[in-house]
């Protein structure tokens, strides 16, 4: 369940209440008269079925809501509420398997901001990500892959494309690109500072690196996992479930693949600057086609249920 939290102006409120009562989802509604100062209004509060906060959110939009007063939702944690559970029951759908459209804009939009946090964080993850490639340490890539935040901004191309919304995926590739940048060059000055001192002693990166070269080889099979972890990142951001995006950090490399061009580019080693960015493309390729294609077959099942759901409400066939 989602609670709701809305300052409606006073010559609103019944109409709140309409789009409220309207919904088979939405119920323990109560209505504060006169309680907001600011902005000035009354205050609505209901509990809402995930899977129909896009129908509530729609209505309180063709309001002006969220220009004349505010809208607010939060998930609720324990509900214990017969009327609550009644109300899930008749709502479309799984409360998994919803997407709250205004959720996850707000989701990607955070995603794809050009932050000194999401650069730190990229940087930090590509320097272990050059560690473990001059090491052969499998322990440190995984440890990249959880640290990198980049699969943010993969959302919200792939959101973008969904919408048909060009200044998005502008955004977001440019997040990507002048934060894998800038990561890349840091990880390069800080593997030739290294070698000029004699911290890597190595003149180039090892030939036989059994446990990470998979991050400079791409194969098909880079390719399929691209595609399985974009379905899944996509999938866990829509349904709230962020323990399962951490699965999907460590599947990709495309970190692991930044850390190890660094390295080479640092130590002159042309044929695994050449894998590592292939290794780059073939993740975000992989990762934005399936989160794409997985946002608009999930748009499709629910405009499908919806469209049952009226026509059951209707009573036609």
């Amino acid at each position: 369940m989602l609670h709701l939290r809305a300052i409606v102006p006073t010559d609103r409120t019944e109409a709140v209440c309409a789009v409220l009562d309207d919904c088979a989802g939405a119920t323990n509604v109560v209505v504060f008269p006169g309680a907001a100062r600011s902005p000035r209004g009354d205050l609505v509060t209901s509990d809402i079925a995930r899977e129909s906060a896009n129908e509530v959110l729609a209505g309180l939009r063709a309001l002006d809501i969220e220009r004349d007063g505010s809208i607010a939702v939060e998930n609720i944690d324990l509900s214990l509420s017969d009327a609550a559970e009644l109300a899930e029951e008749r709502a479309p759908g799984h409360g998994d398997d919803a997407v709250v459209w205004a959720e996850l804009d707000r989701r990607v939009s955070e995603g794809a901001a050009l932050t000194w946090s999401f650069v730190a964080f990229l940087a930090l993850a590509t320097q272990l990500a050059a560690i473990a490639a001059l090491i052969d340490s499998p322990v440190l890539v995984v440890g990249a892959m959880v640290l990198g935040p980049e699969f943010g901004a993969v959302a919200a191309i792939c959101y973008g494309l969904t919408r048909r919304q060009p200044w998005r995926i502008g955004q977001a590739v440019w997040t990507l690109v002048l934060g894998f940048l800038v990561a890349i060059v840091i990880t390069y000055v800080c593997a030739l500072v290294s070698h000029s001192i004699g911290v890597i002693e190595m003149a180039r990166l090892p030939a036989e690196r059994p446990l990470t070269a998979f991050i400079y080889s791409p194969d098909r099979w880079s390719f399929i996992v691209a595609l399985l972890a974009g379905a899944a990142g996509v999938l866990s951001l829509t349904a709230g479930k962020s323990s399962a995006l951490v699965g999907v950090f460590i599947s990709v490399t495309t970190v692991p693949a930044a850390g190890n061009l660094a390295v080479a580019l640092a130590l002159r080693h042309g044929s695994e600057i050449n894998g590592s960015l292939q290794q780059l493309g073939v993740n975000f390729a992989g990762m934005i086609i399936a989160g794409t294609l997985t946002l608009l077959v999930q748009r499709g099942v629910w405009a499908v249920v919806l469209r049952k759901r009226g026509s059951a409400a209707t009573g036609q066939p």
